[in-house]
């Protein structure tokens, strides 16, 4: 739209989408962590942030070496919760839930839609990959692949252990638990947590450890336009990475996650989150109807696609802001 002051707004929501995000992850590390040990919150979430703020400055190659690593323990943590409950996927009676969903009152679709309005917070990360594009190999193939393969995968992964985890465990304890896959784990097995908190734990920390690398690379990418200090657009001479910004970020998911509770980071991350995929389609748009670019090796496709999507995110930003 050629509007400076949007751009400003954009960069500070996607800023703030990490940061939320990742205050939402600290939480969640101290409920898998409480499972072996009982610390204080306060120090415990301290202590990793402070911990993932020097990985994340160390440098780009390190900190994308943990990620990949942190990610395939998770993945596997993750394929342990579906193979031990597979057995309830085999029991699933898909036509009584459908009956139900479409005999289902007003009240159950507002819970449908909360869920999923939630739920969307899940999904968080896969959009990230794009704000270090200029510290990935070959990136007009790489990103895209990357982007289509991560939805794919964690859409699956994320299906198959929402349906062991409300099949497997009544939903009050799931809901009343700090750490949910450790208990599914506990129930369908009768063995102790210890393994899959541990992978629950890692899980967080890579969820953290990647929004702060995004985080701090926007606030970078923002100050070398000027829109932002200078001072945070600043590299390091030896780990060439943005100390400052890496620095101000770290400090700012400390300062909420002691803060805020995870649900309502969770759902603040969710609604900035939907509202800048509305602002993207409506740029898709816009960008359709006058000059629509030809960028050389990208493909091109229907205007459908961002009016779908624009319709969809407004519509969950209407929804949360009516309920």
């Amino acid at each position: 739209f050629g509007v400076k002051s949007l751009s400003l707004l954009i960069g500070l929501l996607i800023i703030a989408t990490g940061v939320l995000s990742s205050a939402a992850i600290a939480n969640g590390f101290f409920g898998y962590f409480s499972t072996f040990i009982t610390l204080d919150e306060t120090w415990v979430i301290s202590a990793l942030l402070a911990l993932l703020g020097l990985l994340a400055a160390w440098g780009i190659k390190q900190s994308v070496q943990a990620a990949a690593l942190l990610t395939l323990i998770e993945i596997l943590g993750l394929l342990i919760i579906v193979w031990v409950g597979r057995e309830y996927l085999g029991g699933w009676d898909v036509s009584t839930y459908s009956q139900q969903v479409i005999q289902a009152d007003s009240g159950i679709w507002i819970g449908v839609l909360s869920g999923a309005f939630l739920a969307f917070y899940a999904f968080i990360g896969f959009e990230d990959m794009v704000n270090v594009a200029e510290e990935v190999k070959d990136p007009q193939k790489t990103m895209p692949r990357a982007i289509i393969i991560s939805l794919i995968v964690s859409t699956l992964i994320y299906v198959l252990v929402a349906l062991v985890s409300i099949l497997a465990v009544p939903i009050a304890d799931l809901s009343g638990s700090d750490a949910p896959l450790a208990l599914i784990y506990q129930q369908i097995t009768g063995l102790s947590p210890t393994l899959v908190s541990l992978i629950g734990m890692l899980a967080v920390v890579n969820g953290a450890l990647i929004q702060i690398i995004m985080a701090s690379r926007v606030v970078f990418g923002m100050s070398q336009q000027g829109w932002l200090p200078r001072s945070l657009g600043a590299i390091n001479n030896t780990t060439r990475t943005p100390i400052a910004a890496t620095f101000l970020v770290t400090l700012l998911i400390l300062v909420l996650a002691l803060w805020l509770p995870m649900v309502k980071l969770a759902e603040l991350t969710s609604l900035i989150i939907l509202v800048i995929f509305s602002l993207m389609h409506l740029s898709l748009i816009r960008l359709k109807q006058t000059r629509a670019p030809i960028v050389p090796g990208v493909k091109q496709y229907s205007i459908l696609l961002p009016i779908i999507g624009l319709v969809t995110n407004v519509g969950f930003v209407v929804f949360y802001l009516w309920i």
